[in-house]
């Protein structure tokens, strides 16, 4: 009876000592992605020290323009959710995103226009479906959220978006490779780590 009881008070000690041994583990992690944090630049200042990147096309189509906005929207939708840590709400995004690009009317754009916009569709309504099918999966959706980034920017560079839009960078996402997002505000909110580095990164950009 002496030797249950004596091994019974190994294994606890040993269950003990490896919850310690991992609850340090996590605190060390955590108080590192502090200090990596407070290492890198935020954003400040006014929009004067931006620089500034005026939309490529002049005239474009309402119904176009119309359909471009809501792009952006519900990318800054998903934007704020991933933020936020919320992949339910960035699944929402996602799919939304699809109809608009599924409906979006191409015959009154510009031979020009439609040479940037047909570059970019397919991989763009790829990112909102794989973002919009992953809600329980937010590693997912971020990883697809990078590509979308690139794919809404070209667009907001060629068309606008019927308002300022900054352009902010995170050297640490993508596996220390950086990645860059766009934003409605220029207040920085990182949706690449969410409430782990929400300050984290710099605006480098305004676009009109």
């Amino acid at each position: 009876m002496k030797k249950i009881i004596f091994g019974a008070m190994v294994v606890v000690a040993f269950a003990f000592a490896a919850c310690n041994s991992k609850s340090d583990r996590t605190a060390k992690q955590d108080h590192n992605m502090e200090n990596m944090e407070s290492s890198i630049p935020h954003a400040i200042g006014d929009d004067s020290s931006l620089t500034e990147i005026k939309a490529s096309f002049i005239h474009v189509d309402p119904k176009v323009a119309s359909s471009i906005k809501q792009i952006v929207n519900h990318y800054i939708h998903i934007k704020t959710a991933l933020s936020n840590d919320d992949g339910k709400e960035a699944a929402n995004g996602g799919k939304a995103m699809a109809a608009v690009i599924a409906q979006f009317g191409k015959s009154a754009l510009t031979a020009e226009q439609a040479t940037l916009y047909n570059q970019n569709e397919e991989d763009l309504k790829e990112h909102a479906e794989h973002i919009g099918e992953n809600e329980g999966n937010i590693d997912h959706q971020r990883e697809h959220f990078i590509m979308m980034s690139e794919d809404v920017t070209a667009l907001v560079k060629g068309f606008g978006a019927g308002r300022p839009i900054y352009n902010a960078h995170c050297p640490m996402a993508k596996n220390n490779e950086g990645a860059m997002w766009l934003s409605e505000a220029r207040e920085i909110k990182n949706p690449y780590f969410g409430s782990k580095m929400l300050t984290c990164g710099v605006v480098k950009e305004i676009i009109n």
